[in-house]
This record gives C-alpha cells, structure tokens and sequence, in this order.
C-alpha cells in the first residue's frame, strides 16, 4: 500500500502567462488562485489553494509534481521506501514549503528527471464555484485529476511508481495507431482508474493532465467553448476502454495537452481488480478532428 493518498499538484513552466491565465479560467473554468513571488499565479478546481502553479519559464513543460500524504510520518516511511529502492530524497525547505503552501515534505527526482514531492498538509481555500464549470470537478479523496508522464525507459520509470512510490497497476495499453507505437501503463494509488499513466515517445514530460467534471453537461459546454475560441483539438470526443472517461483533447498554451471529461471509472478493491491489456486507445470516437472533416468530405462526395 502507497503512502501516497492522491495527486495533489501540478507545476508547469510557461512562456505565456496571459494565454494560460484565460484558457485556465474563461475556458477550462478554473479559479485563479494567487499571484506567486517571481511570477506567475495558481489556479483550483476545489477547495485545496493550489492545484496548478503556472509559473514563467520558456520550456512549456512540467517542472514538478506534488503527491500528499498523510502526515509527517507517511513522508518519513516514503522516504524509506524510495530509499530501498535507490532514490534520495531530501527535506523540503522553508522556501519550497511558504511556497507551496504545505506544512512539509520531501523532494526526489523521477527517472526522467521532473522534480516530484511529497508533502502533507495542504492548504485549503475553502468551498469552489466556477462560473464556468457549474458543475464542479470530481476531486475529493481522487485527487487533482491525472497527467500522463514521458518514460524514457518504461520499464524504469514504471518501476519507479510501482516499487519506489507503492502506485498499484490498473492497465495498459498497447497498440499501433497510424504507424505510431502507442504504449502506455496506467498507475492509481486511490480509486480513481489512474493518477499518473506513462507513455514514451514523448516531446515533452508531459503528455496531457485530465480535469473530470460532475456532470456530462459542462464536457460538452467547454467543447463548445475550446472550438468557438479556435484552440487546437486533437482529438474529439470520444470513449477510452480502460477507464470508461467520455472526454475530448486539446492543447494548452505550451503546446502539451489537457483532457476534460466525465464519468471515469473507480478501482474500488484491488483484490479483485483485474488487470488487462488492451489493444485500442478507445472504444469509439476521439478521431483528430482533420481526419474526421476527411471521411465526412468523402462520404458527402461519394454520395453526390
């Protein structure tokens, strides 16, 4: 069993504060938070104060990742596991701590080298409303959402969740999709399907971070909103097998993606989780929207 609880934060590195400021808010409804010394702001979608620091650097990219626990004994036990897998970690200090807002923890690098931490006592803001999303996020004792992680080796770095970190398997996926290898493994360490999933291949740490929405509803609004505001959409809405999410892709400022979707499925007891691989990405739908406007120009001029 994990020490760790549940994904807890996200920091990305932008070029462009005012695009994730608007796209953040207007589009994806988030709350901003608070300006952060240096630059940058934080935005929430709960009642935790911070769930992404946007933060100005020009890689576009993540620079660290936060995970809680429970307390100041679960970072000590953490710190022990990671160690006895050959990761060092060191104390988290004063400065990290103010600027995160937690009451501790530790620091230790994944094996492509983000950053990753683990505190415990999070602030809280109190209770979230979004103007945009009125439904609210599925969040709670599930965490942020999830984000999918660059593997330069898979096998490293899933040995690194599993073993280093206690995440349990959930699924893989392994498929060819248009001459491109696609292999990803799923990782939870609560009920939701996946906290952090792992894919190589990757330009960028990142591929994608998930925002779940209460309600079905508010996916298709903010569809409405990411197509009318023009941001790119890699991929339209569409079912994934494993986890059951109705979700579309589109892409942040900084050129990786997000995923916004509804109804994800919960790995209630491990004891009788099932795990499989599978052999497509989804079960319908997700077509890049460039392939989809193809196939209905062909059928309108084949049926002409």
């Amino acid at each position: 069993m994990s020490e760790v609880k549940q994904l807890c934060y996200l920091g990305f590195g932008v070029s462009d504060l005012d695009a994730w400021r608007d796209v953040g808010t207007r589009l994806l409804g988030l709350v901003e938070g608070r300006e952060l010394a240096g630059g940058g702001f934080t935005l929430r979608h709960d009642e935790y104060a911070n769930r992404f620091f946007v933060t100005p650097d020009p890689s576009d990219d993540l620079l660290f990742v936060g995970l809680e626990v429970a307390d100041a004994d679960a970072v000590a036990a953490l710190g022990e596991r990671l160690a006895a897998h050959g990761v060092d970690s060191t104390p988290l200090d004063d400065a990290t701590i103010a600027a995160r807002q937690v009451e501790g923890g530790i620091s230790f690098q994944e094996p492509g080298g983000v950053r990753f931490e683990a505190v415990y006592g999070p602030a809280k803001a109190g209770a979230f409303s979004s103007p945009v999303c009125t439904g609210g996020f599925k969040t709670g004792d599930l965490g942020l959402g999830h984000f999918v992680l660059r593997a330069d080796d898979m096998d490293t770095t899933l040995d690194f969740l599993l073993n280093g970190l206690g995440f349990r398997l959930s699924d893989r996926i392994i498929c060819d999709i248009g001459g491109y290898h696609v292999n990803i493994a799923f990782t939870h360490c609560n009920p939701r399907h996946h906290s952090i999933a792992v894919g190589g291949n990757l330009p960028k740490h990142i591929h994608h971070f998930m925002l779940e929405a209460n309600e079905i509803d508010d996916v298709g609004k903010c569809w409405d909103r990411i197509v009318d505001a023009g941001l790119p959409v890699w991929n339209a809405i569409g079912r994934h097998p494993n986890d059951r999410m109705i979700s579309f892709y589109a892409e942040t400022p900084s050129g990786f993606q997000f995923e916004y979707g509804w109804g994800g499925l919960e790995i209630l007891n491990d004891d009788e989780w099932n795990t499989f691989v599978y052999d497509r990405i989804s079960d319908w739908g997700h077509e890049h929207p460039a392939a989809m406007c193809k196939k209905l120009f062909r059928r309108q001029k084949e049926s002409s």
